[in-house]
Order: C-alpha cells, then structure tokens, then sequence
C-alpha cells in the first residue's frame, strides 16, 4: 500500500485511537542515546514517554546502555558487565557525552508530570546474567524505579528475557510488565503474552496485521510496535492500530505528524 494510501487509512481510522509516541533511548538517531542530553532534548521537544536500557556493572550499579559491549557507543572497549561504575564514569561516548547511571535519571523524572517510561531490562547474553545475579539485578531495578515514581506516571518494565519478566511477575504482584518479541504480532505472540499473564506487548511492524492488532485488543492487550526508524514507521504503525510506537527520531516525527497527520490523536 502506498504512503498516500496509508494515510487516508489512518485518517478513517484516526477517531478510534490515541497513540502514545515515546523517545526510543532518548532519540538515538538524533541525539545521544541514552544520555541525559537526549532525554532533555526530547522532553524540551514535548515528549514525556521514554525508552531506557539498564545494565549492571561488576560493582552493582545500574548503567543505562543498551550493548553489552562498549564499542560501538563509546571510547571504551570490553564488556559492561564486567566493568566497575569507575570505570564506566571515566569513558565518554562516541559524540563526546557521558554515560547516564539510572539514579541520575530516576531524580530527573520524579518531579515530572504525564510520564510513560519504559524500563528495558538488558539481561543478554544470559550468561552474564545467572540466576542469582539475574534476581539481584531485577529486585534492585524494581526498587529503585518505584521508589520516587510519580503519582501519575506509568513505569513499565519491559525485556526480551522472559526469565526477569517472570521473577518480578512472582515477586512484585501488580507490576506493570511488556514482553518484547521480535516476531510479529500474530496468534502465535498473542498466545505467549497471554500465557505469560503479561498484557502489554511490544511486537515488530514487520508482518503485524490491524486483524491481529484488532484481535490482540479483544484478548485485553495493550500493543506496542517496533521500530520507529522513520516517518514511515510512524505512519505503518498509526495504520496497524498501534496503542504505542517508539522513534528513533522524535523531533522529526513530532514535526511531521503536526503537519502532515493532524487528525491523529498522538501523545508524546
């Protein structure tokens, strides 16, 4: 289907839905992800939805970066997990900023209004993760993010690793989960979600249909596509029925959806 096509689509459909745009590692194509400096940027653009990556360090604190390695975001090299936050603070990144440590921005959101953050457990390659460090990790994630959230605000914890998901499900009833899958949605990720008792599920536009965006809302699911690399993205998901999408690029999609989409309900 044609973009044009696409957007009349999204047009019929527009007074169905409101769809929650949020900052994908504070915007990683047009700033530096997952540094201060991007979340400040995306907040100043008008944006109070957020996705952050959390690793360990050897020493046990919490560093937002989404590779386990550190080449391709800094100066340095080797494995996160395998340095101390020392040596973590003393490197800069690729665009000459510096790596954000989760209480840093935990003190950045608590007196914020109208939040939707989503908290990405990096727990792979799980061998860096056994389960005795795996639970450490998940038990101080959990408590530290709920200490000081907002009394508004939607803090959901999201992973590719079933086994976090799991453990904080058993361990904190009535946490807010997201499975993440990089399969489509479809019968098959819908069942898995459901299996799980996790309601929120964070699938690839790549081979989701509105039929099964449609199908997972009548079994109570809240959907959240991925990637939002470009407008396009922002308009294939707007047309799938997306409850939520992540950018890549907020300024550029914020700007593009004020004046090319205006009928759209968006939040950001």
């Amino acid at each position: 289907m044609c973009a044009v096509a696409i957007l009349s689509t999204v047009a019929t459909y527009a007074q169905e839905q409101e769809i929650r745009v949020f900052s994908h590692r504070g915007g990683r194509k047009e700033f530096d992800e997952n540094t201060m400096a991007a979340f400040q940027a995306s907040y100043d653009a008008g944006y109070r939805g957020f996705e952050v990556d959390i690793r360990y360090t050897k020493d046990g604190e919490m560093v937002i970066t989404h590779d386990h390695t550190l080449e391709r975001t800094t100066n340095g090299v080797g494995i996160v997990e395998e340095k101390t936050a020392e040596e973590l603070r003393a490197l800069v990144t690729k665009k000459g900023g510096k790596l954000a440590f989760l209480p840093e921005l935990l003190d950045w959101l608590k007196d914020k209004e109208g939040l939707y953050v989503e908290f990405e457990m990096k727990t792979k390659p799980e061998k860096l993760y056994p389960e005795e460090r795996l639970y450490a990790y998940c038990d101080q994630l959990y408590t530290m993010v709920m200490k000081d959230k907002p009394a508004d605000a939607e803090y959901v914890f999201t992973s590719s690793d079933y086994r976090g998901l799991r453990y904080l499900q058993q361990k904190y009833p009535g946490v807010d989960l997201l499975m993440i899958t990089s399969k489509p949605l479809n019968e098959w990720t819908i069942r898995m979600a459901k299996g799980l008792g996790i309601t929120r599920i964070g699938a690839t536009m790549s081979g989701t249909t509105r039929d099964a965006v449609k199908k997972a809302h009548k079994e109570g699911l809240t959907v959240s596509l991925w990637p939002g690399h470009t407008t396009k993205d922002f308009v294939l998901g707007a047309y799938l029925g997306a409850d939520f999408m992540c950018t890549d690029i907020p300024i550029e999609v914020k700007k593009f959806a004020e004046e090319k989409t205006p009928w759209l309900k968006v939040r950001y």
